[in-house]
């Protein structure tokens, strides 16, 4: 078993390793990387990369990596601040972070099997290219909400309502942009689409809910 480490030495390890990602991906495709950070006020990233995608991406998967990471980070947060306690538990934050992946990716490939079989490909790969560049947004957003939460000021139970609602939000609004976007051929196969959102958007997290509560 992996000792518990009391500190901030990890949080510190891992912030480094979110900025050097980060910083890879932006040294690796610098327009890119500008346009994505701007996809909140402009679509200009979602109408032009949406027709480059590919099965792997590393751009997106370098930011997704960041995503994983950011995210591990913020969770454990909250976990110490509702514990009230410094200590990090190593082993469920890994356990956390490659969790998180796998739900992830299985949810992604199962997604993508699912359009295939209903024949909305096309809808169904750009509304995950969306969805996913969404979420790759939220762990950017992460990096320095991670940091100050860890080296400024503790946390109170307000300022963690108020940033998952921002995240919450962030991600309405990929949902949102994602429905503008493709008006046209949601209007041909809507039925099929409430069926995906109803079976791989809604229901996963109703059983993580209950999972977690039950727990």
């Amino acid at each position: 078993m992996l000792r518990q480490i009391v500190s901030n030495e990890l949080f510190t390890v891992l912030l480094i390793i979110c900025l050097m990602i980060v910083a890879i991906a932006k040294i690796m495709a610098p327009k890119r990387f500008y346009d994505f950070i701007l996809v909140l006020g402009n679509d200009k990233y979602l109408k032009i990369y949406s027709r480059e995608q590919k099965f792997f991406d590393k751009f997106d998967a370098l930011l997704f990596s960041n995503l994983i990471i950011s995210l591990s980070i913020f969770c454990f947060i909250i976990y110490r601040f509702s514990n009230e306690t410094n200590k990090i538990p190593i082993n469920d934050m890994f356990k956390l972070a490659v969790g998180a992946s796998v739900f992830i990716l299985i949810k992604v490939l199962v997604e993508r099997l699912i359009g295939s079989l209903f024949e909305i490909d096309k809808l169904t790969d750009q509304y995950l290219f969306q969805k996913i560049t969404f979420k790759n947004y939220l762990g950017i957003i992460l990096l320095p909400i991670n940091a100050l939460l860890i080296y400024s000021f503790q946390p109170t139970l307000s300022f963690i309502y108020g940033i998952v609602t921002l995240l919450f939000i962030i991600n309405i609004m990929g949902l949102i942009s994602s429905f503008k976007s493709n008006q046209s051929l949601l209007k041909h196969n809507l039925f099929y689409f409430i069926l995906y959102l109803c079976a791989l958007e809604i229901a996963p997290y109703i059983i993580l809910y209950k999972v977690f509560i039950s727990n």
